[in-house]
C-alpha cells in the first residue's frame, strides 16, 4: 500500500515543522548559554568587588587580633610558669633534697647514732608510761592517704617542671645560627 499524496504532503509539512522547532530550540539554548555566561561573569565581579573585601576586613578586624592576642597570652603564661618553676619550685626542691642528703650523711656518724639510740630508749620509756595513762588511739584515717596522693601529684609536677626547664630548645639554636650567617662582610 502506498502513501497517498495527501499523506506525503502532511509528512513533508510535519518534517518542516520539526526542523523549524529544532532550530528554535537551538537558538533558545544558545541564548540561555549566553545568559548563564553573563551571569557567571557578573557573579565573579560581585564576589571580587563586594564579598572578598568584606571577608578580608572581617578577618583583619576580628579574627586576626583575637588569634594574635591568644597566642601572646599563651606565650606569656608559659614564660611565667617556666620562670616560677625555675625561680621558686626548683630551688625549694633542691633545698629539700640537699637537707635530706645532709640528714642521711649525718646519720652515718657514730656520735649521731648513739644520740639516736638514747633518744629511742627514752621515747620507749615515755611511751610505755603514756600508754598506761592514755587509751590507744586509732590509726590515721583517710587523711594520710589524701596527703600521700597530694605528695605524689606534687612530685610528678616538680618532675615535669624540671623536665620542661632542662630540656633542649632546638629552636633557639637554629635562630642563633641564622643570625651568625647574616653577619655583614667587610
Amino acid at each position: 500500500m502506498g502513501s497517498t499524496r495527501k499523506r506525503k504532503r502532511q509528512l513533508k509539512k510535519l518534517k518542516g515543522s520539526a526542523v523549524h522547532v529544532w532550530d528554535e530550540q537551538r537558538e533558545v539554548l544558545d541564548h540561555a548559554n549566553d545568559v548563564l555566561r553573563e551571569a557567571r561573569r557578573q557573579l565573579g565581579d560581585y564576589t571580587r568587588d563586594e564579598v572578598t573585601p568584606r571577608i578580608r576586613d572581617t578577618y583583619d578586624r576580628r579574627l586576626k587580633p583575637t588569634v594574635t592576642g591568644s597566642i601572646a597570652a599563651t606565650r606569656a603564661a608559659s614564660y611565667n610558669a617556666r620562670s616560677r618553676v625555675a625561680g621558686d619550685v626548683i630551688p625549694a626542691v633542691s633545698g629539700a633534697i640537699g637537707s635530706t642528703l645532709a640528714v642521711l650523711s649525718s646519720a652515718k656518724d657514730p656520735r649521731v647514732r648513739e644520740v639516736a639510740k638514747n633518744a629511742s630508749k627514752q621515747t620507749k620509756k615515755l611511751s610505755k608510761k603514756a600508754q598506761k595513762r592514755v587509751a590507744p588511739s586509732s590509726s590515721g584515717g583517710p587523711g594520710k592517704f589524701i596527703l600521700l596522693g597530694l605528695g605524689v601529684v606534687a612530685l610528678a609536677g616538680v618532675a615535669y617542671a624540671a623536665w620542661q626547664t632542662l630540656r633542649a630548645d632546638d629552636d633557639l639554636w637554629i635562630e642563633d645560627l641564622a643570625e651568625a650567617d647574616v653577619t655583614p662582610e667587610s
